[in-house]
């Protein structure tokens, strides 16, 4: 119950923000959303997007689940979730920019690297093989290298493939080439607390946000 107790605290807090007094915020928001960004974000607690970047309600537009995987196009018969908030996002609120968010320490992609996954459970090892591309990458050009730099490069590697598979949706690849729509790829360091981006010239992720170095006492 302390937990609960702590987030009921929390929702008085954003209650006096955002309801108490003369904000307008909501009172335009309860009419419509407007946001220009989509963030495929992953479920990890320590991995918020809209906390990352300081974002207010009705900036981002947010699909979060395991590793931050968007799966290829595709209409057979299932429940396509990321494939309809990506829709919605898309052809309704017409964003105009797309970004994957990975980061360090992702249990999904760890997950995706144990030779045992299939014990993970029916739903995790069927999900995370989405990023399979990734993993032979890994497998084929670090094999020597060690686990934590090999997990580190599939995390990233990871997010190129979703940002692949964003491509595939006919409706957002023809909005990409008339440069209505512009998608990123991110990483998030938290271990050196940093934000990098993927930039095709380099074919590597750079510092976006380097890390802070602690002012000398």
């Amino acid at each position: 119950m302390k937990d609960i107790a702590k987030f009921l605290s929390g929702f008085k807090k954003f209650q006096r923000t955002y309801f108490c007094g003369d904000s307008e915020l909501f009172k335009d928001l309860s009419h419509a959303q407007n946001p220009k960004v989509l963030v495929i974000a992953c479920s990890d607690s320590r991995v918020d997007p809209a906390l990352l970047t300081g974002c207010e309600p009705g900036d981002m537009f947010v699909v979060r689940n395991v590793a931050n995987l968007v799966p290829p196009y595709e209409t057979s018969p299932g429940r396509h979730g990321v494939s309809a908030a990506l829709e919605y996002a898309v052809k309704v609120l017409e964003v105009e920019h797309v970004i994957v968010l990975g980061h360090s320490c992702c249990g999904g992609i760890h997950a995706l690297m144990s030779p045992r996954k299939e014990e993970l459970g029916e739903f995790i090892a069927p999900w995370v093989k989405i990023a399979e591309p990734a993993l032979l990458e890994v497998g084929e050009k670090l094999s020597e290298k060690d686990e934590p730099l090999r997990q580190r490069a599939c995390e990233q590697a990871a997010v190129l493939v979703s940002l692949e598979n964003l491509l595939t949706f006919p409706w957002l690849w023809e909005r990409v080439m008339q440069e209505r729509v512009y998608l990123h790829g991110w990483y998030f360091d938290m271990q050196k607390g940093e934000l990098l981006s993927y930039l095709p010239e380099t074919g590597s992720f750079e510092p976006l946000v380097a890390r802070c170095v602690a002012a000398p006492k």
